[in-house]
């Protein structure tokens, strides 16, 4: 086992922004806190995430090995897929797989990073577990898995129980998720990035809107339109400019098109703009969105709003994850038409005690190595932005 090398695996390169910001945020503090290890990132989609996350870590590597394994097997029967997985992971084989496995087993941990990702939804994304827990079996790497959802809970048919046996740290981000599994509720690792991308948001006030076009209940795309529809007529009746950001691309611009005769092309906000001038964020702004990381970061950063519950049993869970922590808005579900708040809630206000346990977290799984005095706390947002500092801001007229 090198002690240098940490893999994570993550769905990243969609590209979704809440997933390649939870990357990203990991690969952010890697780079401060582990500067000279390997890290290898595991991710469906590994070209774009090259593209994503150039120059986040130093010595960064992309592949897609464990994402091979699952999605090769992903129409087989359960316990066939996780047999499949196990015996490529420890026997070999086949030159198609064998220098991407060598690889996995020189990591000294193996860390499937947040998202809600590993449910019933996907359910032969649990496979990704039992191929972690192969190579931590056979190398004694140390496994850890953070900011998981894992609802819809996966049925007895695809996991083995439990979920997480065999790991040296597992955490939850939602309460039904930790419940069901057993697991000490922790954080959604958005919060490792939340106080950089805070701290380099230039947002105009205003109204703010992303409605998705993926994963819906029936009907329920219409219904969201509308009430986003009901808020920017609001707006514009009030003299306040509405926006449109687009979170995924393509699948989040469906529901401009539906609101463009209101929202100006000049004011559609594109994933490309948000992910290299950050995602606009004030504490002056009012939000509609179905994007459950824009609801988190909009809050964070003061901003009053309406979440938007897109399916039942997945993306509510999600949305009351962050009510709970005191965003302040309310949850739209079904025909609900929700007033916008007057006021914020706490989380801002907490997001200092919010970021400094998830810091905690991450300190706590990479420690500085030998030799590498940790950087303090207070230059996150600094660092985060050194990234980003030869892009030019968009212009706010």
């Amino acid at each position: 086992m090198n002690s240098g090398i940490i893999y994570l695996v993550g769905t990243s390169g969609h590209p979704n922004f809440g997933d390649e910001f939870i990357a990203a945020a990991w690969l952010r503090h890697l780079a401060v806190a582990r500067p000279d290890a390997d890290v290898w990132l595991d991710s469906p989609q590994p070209g774009m995430a090259q593209l994503l996350f150039e120059g986040l870590h130093p010595r960064l590597r992309v592949t897609n090995t464990l994402w091979r394994l699952v999605h090769e097997n992903a129409e087989l029967p359960a316990e066939v897929a996780a047999k499949n997985i196990r015996d490529r992971v420890t026997g070999l084989g086949t030159p198609a797989y064998d220098l991407g496995i060598l690889k996995m087993r020189e990591a000294e941990s193996l860390h499937l990073i947040g998202g809600g990702y590993v449910n019933e939804t996907w359910p032969h994304h649990a496979g990704l577990v039992v191929g972690m827990r192969a190579v931590g079996e056979l190398t004694g790497a140390r496994l850890f898995a953070t900011g998981q959802g894992l609802m819809p809970a996966l049925s007895p048919a695809f996991e083995e129980t439990p979920l997480f046996g065999g790991f040296s740290y597992a955490r939850a981000r939602d309460e039904p998720s930790a419940a069901t599994y057993g697991l000490d509720l922790g954080l959604d690792d958005a919060f490792l990035g939340a106080e950089a991308e805070v701290a380099r948001a230039d947002a105009a006030p205003g109204l703010y809107v992303c409605i998705q076009n993926d994963m819906v209940d029936p009907g329920r795309f219409e219904s969201a339109v509308e009430l986003a529809r009901a808020e920017v007529e609001r707006a514009i009746s009030e003299g306040i400019d509405a926006y449109y950001v687009e979170a995924i691309p393509g699948f989040d611009r469906t529901a401009y098109e539906r609101l463009a005769d209101l929202i100006p092309e000049e004011r559609f906000v594109p994933f490309l703009h948000v992910w290299t001038h950050g995602l606009p964020l004030s504490d002056q702004q009012t939000w509609v969105t179905s994007r459950f990381h824009l609801h988190l970061l909009a809050a964070a950063a003061g901003a009053r709003g309406i979440a938007v519950g897109m399916k039942k049993g997945y993306y509510d869970v999600k949305h009351e994850s962050v009510t709970a922590l005191g965003s302040g808005w309310p949850l739209a579900l079904d025909g609900d038409s929700p007033a916008m708040p007057t006021q914020a809630g706490p989380m801002a206000a907490n997001l200092p005690a919010l970021l400094a346990r998830k810091r905690s977290e991450a300190e706590s799984l990479y420690p500085a190595a030998p030799g590498e005095p940790a950087r303090p706390a207070s230059n996150t947002a600094k660092l985060f932005n050194l990234a980003w500092s030869g892009v030019p801001r968009r212009s706010r007229g």
